[in-house]
């Protein structure tokens, strides 16, 4: 069938688009920046639209002549998410029934009974009733954590099991959970577009344990090799307490940690499994947690990470023209650019910069970029622990510590966008030239653009360090590839 992905450069959507194209779909993505797609290595098997769930034109446009619509978009980083997402959802539904869709496919969240919702769960829920309600049939698959190498969820459980050998925990820890394998999830997607016209409905999925997230930190460390965790309860953490202790710890931003641990503040178990009615569970049965725990770190001791949470990026588009290009057309930009000759080969300089960040660092003042990350941290920014998700090979759009991939024009260019939090906006940008001997030279170009006079006083209080940062970070790039080339 036609299938129209909305959401295939996040976590679950990137990873089920190569699975409809193996079932023998027809696919088609939709994405705000379709850059973003353009590495994947399903890019040339699909079609690619433009389009964002805010815009109904180009929604209108893009589900024309569709079979299936998968929605599997969410704007949790966001402050307005629930707004955005009833309206996207809207816009949705009423698209997919004027282009005569037979099918809509939504993953939410499970939903208990009785009880007064955290806002990330009634916003899942009410998508699911928008969808259901739409007059095109429509199947809400709902599942509380999903274990698998890059998901939010399972990178919040890794680092503060890793991390911490013994902690103090909220009452939460020992709410019953039912997690289920990112490799069932996508079994459900992908057979959902085969479901009758009749089925219209909301499913609970699960995997076949049910656990507490004491018993998941536990089982974890097992799974791993780690000693066993000490963990003494302390009943008066709230929610929002806990999630800055998260936002600390692991590389989950305190806007996204918040909204998952208020829903993990329920018990989040199936109600029952009539998905099973509809949907056979998967030939070798749905994958028991301590399985699902081995397959993911089998992924990140490989880097075979196809897809990361961190991988959804915010409304700015890649496309935005870069301060000091000939069609920017704003205010005060700051630069420092700086260039230096090297015996480096043009692919040895080349490979030392497409390996930055992650493990390898910045190549200069270590020091100063982890103080920089921790006080990112502690105003609710990203910090510098998202990492990478190949230690030698960047994607565009990806996630690189702070940054995000914006431009990738290898082996000559690699352009950062800056997503910690700033009095404005930035830019790095690290390249492959040759003057007119022939030799290798080393191009670095940071730019910002201030906002207000904060903006101002920022760069001008951080100026006297450029030298020993960027000018660090020239010295040591030539140098390693100096090195690499020997």
């Amino acid at each position: 069938m036609r299938c129209v992905v909305l959401g295939a450069t996040g976590y679950v959507g990137g990873r089920l688009v190569p699975q409809l194209l193996d079932a023998g779909h027809e696919v088609r993505v939709v994405a705000r920046s379709p850059e973003k797609v353009a590495e994947e290595p399903w890019r040339d098997r699909v079609e690619v639209e433009r389009g964002d769930v805010t815009d109904p034109a180009s929604i209108e446009t893009a589900l024309s002549d569709c079979e299936v619509v998968y929605y599997l978009v969410h704007s949790l980083a966001r402050k307005d998410f629930v707004d955005v997402d009833r309206e996207g959802a809207r816009t949705v539904a009423e698209a997919a029934k004027a282009a005569g869709a037979r099918r809509l496919v939504y993953l939410g969240g499970i939903v208990p009974d009785d009880e007064e919702l955290s806002p990330h769960l009634a916003s899942r829920a009410e998508v699911g009733r928008v969808l259901l309600d739409s007059g095109v049939p429509a199947v809400v698959l709902q599942a509380a954590v999903i274990i698998g190498s890059g998901s939010a969820s399972f990178e919040m459980l890794r680092y503060l099991t890793e991390r911490l050998p013994a902690m103090v925990t909220p009452r939460w820890v020992r709410n019953r959970i039912q997690p289920i394998a990112i490799r069932d999830v996508l079994h459900y997607l992908v057979h959902a577009a085969d479901l009758p016209a009749e089925v219209n409905g909301a499913f609970d999925i699960g995997g076949p344990d049910v656990l507490t997230y004491l018993d998941m930190m536990r089982r974890y460390a097992v799974v791993a090799g780690l000693p066993r965790r000490a963990v003494v309860p302390v009943p008066v953490l709230t929610p929002w307490l806990s999630a800055q202790w998260v936002n600390l710890v692991t590389p989950v931003p305190k806007s996204i940690a918040v909204p998952l641990i208020e829903s993990l503040v329920h018990e989040v178990v199936c109600h029952d499994h009539s998905i099973a009615e509809h949907i056979p569970d998967p030939e070798d049965g749905l994958t028991h947690y301590e399985h699902a725990v081995e397959l993911a770190l089998t992924r990140i001791r490989n880097a075979d990470v196809p897809t990361r949470w961190s991988d959804a990026s915010s409304a700015a588009a890649p496309s935005d023209p870069l301060p000091s290009d000939p069609e920017w057309a704003g205010g005060t930009v700051y630069e420092d650019d700086r260039a230096q000759r090297t015996d480096a080969s043009p692919e040895a300089l080349w490979d030392v910069i497409e390996s930055i960040g992650g493990e390898h660092g910045w190549y200069s003042f270590p020091l100063a970029w982890s103080v920089r990350g921790w006080a990112d941290r502690l105003v609710g920014g990203v910090g510098l622990r998202r990492g990478r998700r190949d230690p030698r090979r960047l994607h565009l759009g990806e996630a690189l510590d702070w940054w995000r991939v914006e431009y990738l024009d290898r082996p000559r260019l690699l352009r950062l966008r800056a997503e910690m939090k700033l009095p404005g906006r930035a830019w790095l940008e690290l390249g492959v030239e040759s003057d007119e001997d022939g030799r290798t030279v080393y191009r670095q170009r940071a730019v910002f653009e201030p906002h207000g006079l904060a903006g101002h006083a920022y760069w001008k209080g951080i100026a006297p360090f450029h030298g020993v940062v960027f000018g660090g970070m020239v010295r040591n790039i030539t140098g390693a590839a100096q090195g690499e080339a020997s």
